[in-house]
């Protein structure tokens, strides 16, 4: 017997797989749904759609970036600062070591 869905009914089904862990035929199979039918109402709601897509974070990264040293090398003078050395400070370096 085939069962008719309103598109809303749509909407939260596809919701609720996108949150639900489980991939589309898992979930397909747990709800009693053809998988023909789910790919087919999610491909026409992603035509109607503004191409917005859903994220899901599993799982936080911390990303540090390391930042490289100013390294002034003039004659046998080679000195390393700091990446966040003021300009002020490197300027007037550079003008002692001129």
């Amino acid at each position: 017997m085939r069962i008719t869905r309103s598109q809303e009914q749509w909407q939260t089904i596809i919701e609720d797989q996108q949150t639900s862990g489980l991939t589309i035929i898992d979930y397909c199979q747990q709800q009693q749904l053809t998988t023909s039918s789910f790919y087919a109402v999610r491909k026409k709601f992603s035509l109607l759609a503004d191409n917005f897509v859903r994220a899901k974070i599993t799982q936080q990264v911390e990303f540090v970036e390391q930042k490289t040293p100013i390294i002034v090398n003039m004659g046998k003078v080679h000195v390393s600062l700091p990446a966040s050395t003021s300009v002020n400070y490197l300027s007037q370096l550079l003008r002692e070591l001129v």
